[in-house]
């Protein structure tokens, strides 16, 4: 995508990466939509954020994407990026279905499920434009497994997998598919994230992503340094090590 003069609709982007991509992509000069679930919030957010757009909707529930989708293309038509970038992790024991069913089936809903269904609203409005981009959010684990997320680790391997499938299928539209694959950032996705001293700093985070957009428009996957350890482990042939590293290193890997 080019890093100016988009309108930007990002549905879960309300606290986290996707809040801190929303806000650094509206000082580029594009036109950002915010998505969360939380209308209070969304409402603060705007207030403090002037020109910042936001749109109530929950991505597991089909109802309220095809009402957020509606009302988003309403007030923008213009719309010609879509950041789908709602998500959840838990921590999961898979030795018995009572530590990881419940879970797994919520984390799917909304990692793999959430994903599809925003692409499937917005998909024929984006071939109309004459330069889109849908940009997925995927993880550094999707190609090095975290011991206790093993939902959260098949959900982005799956994100990773549709992205490069849509890239093919899409190839004739006008409709550019990049993977946005982070490492693990602080942030609230899991409790004591933010203090992890494992984690990469947001605001360098989402920085370095940011310049990585502007200098590689037409890049496949938006890779942060820091996740190319996770990222390229099997390539380089360390990939076992690489995994003895992230769970000894990660606290929830114990």
């Amino acid at each position: 995508m080019h890093i100016s003069g988009n309108t930007i609709f990002i549905p879960g982007a309300s606290s986290g990466i996707g809040l801190a991509l929303a806000l650094r992509l509206q000082a580029k000069g594009n036109t950002v939509i915010i998505g969360g679930r939380r209308e209070e919030l969304l409402a603060r957010i705007a207030a403090e954020n002037p020109g910042i757009d936001t749109a109530a909707i929950d991505t597991t529930d089909p109802a309220s994407i095809r009402d957020a989708s509606a009302a988003v293309l309403a007030r923008h038509p213009g719309l010609n990026v879509l950041v789908p970038m709602a998500g959840i992790m838990r921590v999961e024991d898979w030795h018995a279905p009572a530590g990881f069913l419940d879970s797994a089936e919520d984390v799917i809903a909304t990692n793999v499920l959430g994903p599809i269904r925003l692409i499937a609203e917005f998909i024929e409005h984006l071939r109309t434009r004459p330069d889109a981009t849908i940009l997925t959010v995927s993880s550094g684990l999707a190609f090095t497994p975290l011991r206790a997320t093993p939902s959260y680790n098949a959900s982005k391997a799956a994100i990773h997998m549709l992205t490069e499938s849509l890239r093919l299928q899409l190839a004739d539209t006008s409709v550019r598919v990049q993977e946005l694959a982070p490492p693990a950032v602080r942030t609230e996705l899991l409790p004591g994230h933010q203090e992890s001293p494992h984690a990469m700093p947001l605001d360098e985070f989402a920085d370095e992503v940011v310049a990585l957009l502007e200098s590689q428009p037409e890049a496949r996957e938006v890779l942060v340094e820091r996740v190319k350890f996770l990222r390229y482990g099997e390539a380089r042939g360390d990939y076992d090590q690489v995994v003895a590293a992230l769970n000894a290193a990660d606290p929830h890997g114990e």
